[in-house]
């Protein structure tokens, strides 16, 4: 299944083989690129050793394109990203900010497919009938 995901910002593409590459800055203001799986619900990533994340903190996504904020507008939590799928569907994937937490939500129109242990943490918050 071939699929690209894109910033909402610029409509850049931000997926290299089988990883979506975002930068991350942590509260501290470490910053680096995190290499995420293209599978949602795989929440194994690749970063560089020296940007050091730890279990509960919360680090803001940007484009490496246009370097905007990927935030999603329904909670301060959550990121969010567009997934083209190989029939040009698109659909809105959230997911969190917070490292080690696994919430992950893709979204069309009225239609909600979860993924992550920590799912319910922010599910109360998504409003099916005012997503893009």
């Amino acid at each position: 299944m071939k699929q690209n995901f894109i910033c909402p910002r610029c409509k850049g593409y931000l997926n290299v083989g089988e990883y979506i590459v975002l930068s991350a800055e942590t509260k501290r203001g470490d910053a680096g690129l995190i290499l995420f799986s293209q599978e949602i619900g795989n929440y194994t990533t690749k970063k560089n050793d020296a940007f050091v994340t730890t279990e509960g903190e919360k680090c803001d996504f940007f484009c490496p394109l246009c370097q905007k904020k990927l935030a999603a507008d329904i909670h301060d939590n959550l990121s969010h990203i567009i997934m083209i799928d190989e029939n040009k569907k698109e659909y809105e994937i959230l997911f969190s900010k917070i490292a080690g937490e696994k919430s992950t939500y893709k979204i069309v129109g009225e239609s909600l497919e979860i993924f992550g242990d920590h799912h319910s943490n922010y599910i109360d918050f998504i409003n099916l009938s005012q997503t893009k």
